[in-house]
């Protein structure tokens, strides 16, 4: 058959480009001859494929030409469509601890693509903001693991921004752990228990706001967000000043760094869609710093604060997940959170300034917030109010989060029996001038330190909170004030930096609540 002219250009304008492209933006055929296939970036030799789940397998090509895709044994082809983009499905593999090779062949060149020590497992996103960027090395405890792990790889997403959504991303398969403590804690004590290949994709940078991860078109459910992409649009300062950082020397200054990550919108079209719609059983989300600036939201100064605050992150955070799922057509696509740990910041603009007194405006009103999360299915969140440091924003205890995130993964993901959680408010019984707490989750109600349960208040219709005296009884609490003679409301490690002590059977610590719809 004769080659059109037409089309015997097109081949040789396609030849050049992929020859031309960063090597670490997809992955090409690494042989002298030039493929004219390209595979998203995630597809790499070293890479970890999600286990008993449909593979989605895509890239770019010659318009018309037929790309097919073997892997252990099965293959599956289909033609590039006309916009030069192509995408197919693998079927689901069972987890392998086995290398194997993927091969990607095209119908209008004679090379192909080999993509070699590839395992089967469990893959999870790591994203967010600073504290999952904090490094493995910085924790002493999760650097002495790393002698004793086994099977785990990542892939470390090149931190950069984006105008517009972007097909690939910047970054290596490698065949070891992520430089993140608490991904790595995580990804070190589910493979313990599972014993098969974790895959990591770490998608995180410092002083991100949850707005900074969210696609364009989010807009329409979310109406702050709304207002800040148009002034996004209409400030043409900050858009030339992006611009010129990028095209600009490298490595940014600290400076021209923090500007960046603290935009909204662009992170996620450099950094998280490219991602879109590899196989991966969850996200693990380590974020809300940024967004606890204010209680309100969408303060005018300073501009980086510009976003949800802490009483409407809550719903932001539902439709950001409901997004994602969509987005990689996986509607039972898992999320755990990790609930801010302890830190005694109080806002400028709260009437109560003592850090110990619960109507402040502190990070207990961000974790209510995320909780709110757990209104959706298939999410969890790890509970970390007995951490933290009450001066320090990025504090090392960094291990029992990825040991309790891990605990959650096997629990709510994998339905393994394993016990996961702390206690978790139930109801509430009030009779005197007492009132009586029951709680989930528990088969015995202790205190760490065998002294009664610390961090529970009181409060009627005044809204003056007390201390109260708190005594166990089997799976409950019983509480009562000499300052209060009726009772009605109760919040727990409802404070920055509570000093609790109330855990479970597993030494899980009890969930912070309140039994109030008081306004802040």
């Amino acid at each position: 058959m004769k080659i059109s002219l037409q089309r015997s250009l097109f081949l040789i304008l396609f030849a050049i480009i992929v020859n031309t492209q960063n090597s670490t933006a997809f992955y090409k055929s690494t042989t002298k001859n030039i493929s004219t296939i390209q595979l998203a970036s995630l597809f790499q030799d070293h890479m970890v494929l999600q286990r008993d789940m449909k593979i989605p397998v895509w890239g770019k090509g010659i318009p018309g030409t037929k790309i097919t895709v073997n892997f252990a044994g099965t293959t599956k082809n289909t033609l590039v469509s006309t916009n030069g983009k192509w995408l197919l499905k693998l079927p689901a593999f069972k987890a392998s601890l086995v290398p194997r090779t993927m091969i990607i062949s095209s119908s209008s060149d004679t090379n192909t693509l080999e993509i070699t020590d590839i395992l089967v497992g469990e893959v999870w996103i790591c994203s967010g903001q600073s504290n999952m960027q904090f490094s493995t090395n910085s924790v002493p405890e999760i650097k002495k693991l790393i002698p004793s792990a086994t099977n785990i790889r990542s892939f470390k997403v090149q931190n950069t921004v984006a105008f517009e959504p972007q097909d690939n991303c910047g970054g290596t398969w490698v065949d070891g752990h992520p430089d993140s403590a608490v991904a790595f804690s995580f990804a070190y004590f589910l493979e313990e228990a599972i014993d098969i290949p974790i895959g990591i994709i770490q998608t995180s940078w410092g002083s991100s706001s949850l707005e900074a991860w969210m696609p364009r078109d989010m807009t329409s459910t979310v109406p702050h967000f709304k207002m800040m992409m148009d002034e996004f649009d209409a400030d043409t300062i900050s858009q030339n000043k992006i611009n010129n950082i990028l095209n600009g020397p490298k490595p940014w200054s600290r400076t021209d760094d923090v500007f960046l990550r603290r935009q909204s919108n662009i992170l996620y079209n450099a950094m998280m869609h490219p991602l879109i719609p590899y196989a991966c059983r969850g996200l693990v989300w380590y974020q809300g710093e940024r967004n606890t600036q204010s209680m309100f939201g969408m303060l005018k100064e300073p501009w980086f604060s510009r976003n949800s605050g802490m009483l409407k992150y809550g719903t932001t955070l539902k439709e950001w997940i409901l997004k994602y799922r969509s987005s990689w057509n996986q509607k039972e696509m898992d999320f755990l959170i990790v609930m801010l740990p302890g830190y005694g910041s109080i806002l400028k603009e709260s009437t109560e300034q003592n850090p110990k007194n619960p109507n402040a405006y502190s990070w207990a009103w961000m974790r209510e917030s995320q909780l709110k999360a757990l209104e959706l299915p298939n999410t969890s969140v790890a509970n970390t109010i007995d951490l933290g440091d009450v001066k320090n924003i990025h504090p090392k205890d960094k291990l029992p989060v990825g040991q309790r995130l891990a605990l959650l993964a096997q629990h709510n993901v994998l339905k393994m029996k394993v016990t996961a959680s702390g206690p978790t408010f139930k109801k509430v019984k009030t009779k005197n001038n007492s009132i009586t707490v029951f709680f989930k989750n528990v088969k015995k109600l202790k205190t760490t330190d065998g002294k009664p349960p610390r961090e529970f208040w009181l409060a009627d219709d005044s809204k003056n909170w007390v201390p109260a005296k708190a005594t166990i009884k089997g799976k409950t609490v019983i509480l009562s004030s000499s300052k209060l003679i009726h009772p009605k409301y109760v919040r727990y490690a409802f404070t920055g930096k509570p000093n609790v002590n109330l855990v479970n059977e597993a030494n899980l610590p009890t969930y912070p609540f309140r039994t109030d719809n008081f306004k802040p």
